[in-house]
């Protein structure tokens, strides 16, 4: 029995993909779960795998070439079996008829109306606040609807200062063109700015019991299921959240949407910028399984063979700077999601405790919120019940 392979939806906003090859030949056997093909996004390179058994019966799109998600790029059938010719682009409403020849010749060329572009409510909102035509802005959505991102784009080049006249005679400095990750950050960036009131609280924990747990679990465990500090994060994230469900949510025109599951953004730094790939059901994992499927996904992000599952969706997001000795740090949201936990070193200093002054290993965590869905005495109790579980990390060992 055929089955269609189609270009997959790998952001919330992403409207293509570029097949950049195929890993299987037509006629060649697939086994259920093997990767068939590399898809090329914004910000990675990614692996589709296959769905069924079966051979690679026909390639549809070939490598190279960019065509909308959705469409069938390839069929996967049974050996010997023949496959008949399917469209290689999901089905789309047909454009209206042209007007008639009589009144076409007749009609003086106008500019569409407003009202009648294909416009996010937010993204019309934004227009007319900053008293932009939207029929002059070129929508990046499906079907040219034109976005949020799109508006603020227009916003920033109407605002954007003219640069002085270079001095006589002074070579002109050559702009330094950015790599398509760059450029996809800094779109979602600006976007995420732009659309969500964003909001700060900053928490001191005690990683005094954390930082002797891990290294009783590391002293016996194989390198594969060693704990990092980052694990516990991850981790304690995840089991906070089940508490909080407002901030495992995005906001949606004007209503919550919470989500089902928890699924974890781990932030990974390469050479380009940086990328995101989810741990899901994080919630449910013990963190033996936490630590090795975040090592995995690493792995799999900086060697530019993720998979299609890794790049979401994600529900919240962590971002560790602790590595580079950071103490602490405010991220930016990365949507749809309602909130980013950042946080930083963990440094021996000094502390009062019981009239005395002693060493204790301190790291701080700030959390990024969406106001629109949460507010600070929500992010107050979330950091605070993150804080305890840290304080106590016995609680990460249970299932």
């Amino acid at each position: 029995m055929a089955t269609n392979v189609i270009m997959p939806s790998l952001g919330f906003d992403m409207t293509e993909g570029k097949l950049a090859r195929w890993l299987k030949a037509e006629g060649e056997r697939i086994e259920k779960g093997q990767p068939i093909a590399e898809i090329e996004t914004e910000k990675a390179t990614v692996e589709i795998e296959a769905a069924v058994s079966g051979v690679l019966a026909k390639v549809i799109v070939a490598a190279g070439q960019t065509v909308p998600i959705g469409t069938v790029i390839g069929i996967i059938g049974d050996a010997g079996e023949t496959v008949a010719e399917t469209p290689t682009a999901a089905a789309a409403p047909a454009p209206p008829p042209p007007p008639p020849a009589a009144e076409a010749t007749r009609a003086e060329p106008t500019a569409p109306s407003v009202s009648r572009v294909k416009a996010s409510p937010l993204a019309r909102k934004m227009a007319e606040d900053a008293g932009i035509d939207l029929a002059r802005i070129k929508g990046t959505g499906p079907d040219g609807r034109v976005m949020e991102r799109d508006v603020q784009a227009a916003i920033e080049a109407k605002s954007a200062p003219t640069p002085p006249p270079a001095a006589a005679g002074a070579p002109a400095a050559a702009p330094a063109p950015l790599s398509r990750m760059r450029r996809a950050i800094a779109r979602r960036m600006a976007e995420s700015k732009a659309t969500a009131p964003h909001f700060y609280v900053t928490v001191e924990i005690n990683m005094d019991e954390a930082m002797k747990m891990r290294e009783q679990v590391n002293r016996l465990a194989p390198d594969a299921e060693k704990i990092s500090v980052n694990d516990l994060i991850v981790a304690a994230s995840a089991r906070t959240l089940t508490r909080f469900p407002d901030l495992n949510a995005s906001y949606r025109d004007g209503s919550l949407d919470r989500h089902p599951q928890i699924n974890i953004g781990i932030a990974v730094a390469l050479e380009d910028g940086l990328i995101s790939p989810v741990l899901h059901d994080a919630d449910r994992k013990s963190l033996r399984t936490v630590a090795a499927k975040s090592r995995a996904l690493s792995e799999r992000a900086r060697s530019n063979k993720l998979r299609s599952g890794d790049l979401g969706p994600g529900t919240f997001t962590v971002s560790n700077l602790g590595m580079f000795d950071v103490d602490a740090f405010i991220a930016i949201i990365n949507p749809p999601e309602a909130a980013i936990l950042a946080v930083g070193a963990v440094t021996r200093r000094p502390i009062a405790a019981g009239g005395d002054i002693r060493i204790a290993s301190l790291m701080k965590a700030t959390l990024s919120v969406d106001h629109r869905v949460a507010d600070g005495a929500q992010a107050g109790r979330f950091l605070q019940a993150f804080k305890t579980l840290l304080e106590n990390p016995v609680n990460l060992l249970t299932e």
